[in-house]
């Protein structure tokens, strides 16, 4: 509603009667109240995570993960010891990340993710759509775009999101700030041999244009 406070004053000017002056003051105290109570659950909520604050700082330095409560939120949903999850691709499969492997006979039945995760999976989409529209992580962004002309809008920002989750995890679990630079690195292997038709389609799927010069 902050956003549409001069249509409300436009909505309220005029004559107010004192039962209706009343009831606004009574919906004002409430929302006050509501404020105090919201600040009392935070205090409480930052002095329980006082003893996770190293970790909380690592997790801060993932992309989109600016707000103190979004990495307390984390730390609540999955802890700080990475060692109870064999590998990434467990985490994600415990956070609903990762589509079901639904085959019969050859035939893929449906690649739905899963419903688990039913608190942490929001946290890391609403992070995950924020961060392919910033332009400050365009390994990000960039890998999105890719997915998206691939797979679709949905199906891209769910990979965005195990993708945060994967680094999460490799920050808590060797206790390193997030490295951008890793990302990079990743995006053309170095030790990959490939045709020269696989050559023309990567090539086009960046957005170039094939030229057959005769000779």
């Amino acid at each position: 509603m902050k956003n549409k406070l001069p249509e409300l004053e436009l909505a309220i000017d005029g004559f107010i009667t004192p039962q209706q002056a009343q009831k606004l003051k009574v919906i004002k105290q409430h929302y006050e109240d509501l404020q105090f109570r919201k600040t009392d659950l935070e205090k409480i909520i930052l002095s329980l995570a006082e003893s996770y604050s190293e970790e909380i700082n690592l997790i801060l330095t993932v992309p989109s993960f600016k707000n103190i409560f979004s990495a307390i939120t984390v730390i609540s949903e999955i802890g700080v010891n990475m060692d109870v999850f064999p590998t990434a691709k467990h985490l994600c499969s415990w956070a609903g990340l990762t589509p079901t492997n639904n085959e019969s006979a050859g035939k893929k039945n449906s690649v739905r993710i899963s419903k688990a995760g039913c608190y942490i999976k929001p946290l890391l989409v609403q992070c995950a759509t924020a961060v392919v529209k910033s332009e400050k992580h365009p390994q990000i962004r960039n890998r999105y775009l890719k997915l998206k002309k691939r797979r679709g809008h949905k199906r891209a920002i769910i990979a965005i999101s195990r993708m945060l989750l994967t680094a999460i995890y490799h920050i808590l679990k060797k206790k390193e700030p997030y490295n951008a630079d890793l990302y990079k690195k990743s995006d053309i292997p170095v030790s990959r041999e490939i045709t020269v038709d696989q050559a023309i389609l990567l090539v086009k799927r960046y957005g170039y244009s094939i030229k057959t010069n005769i000779v």
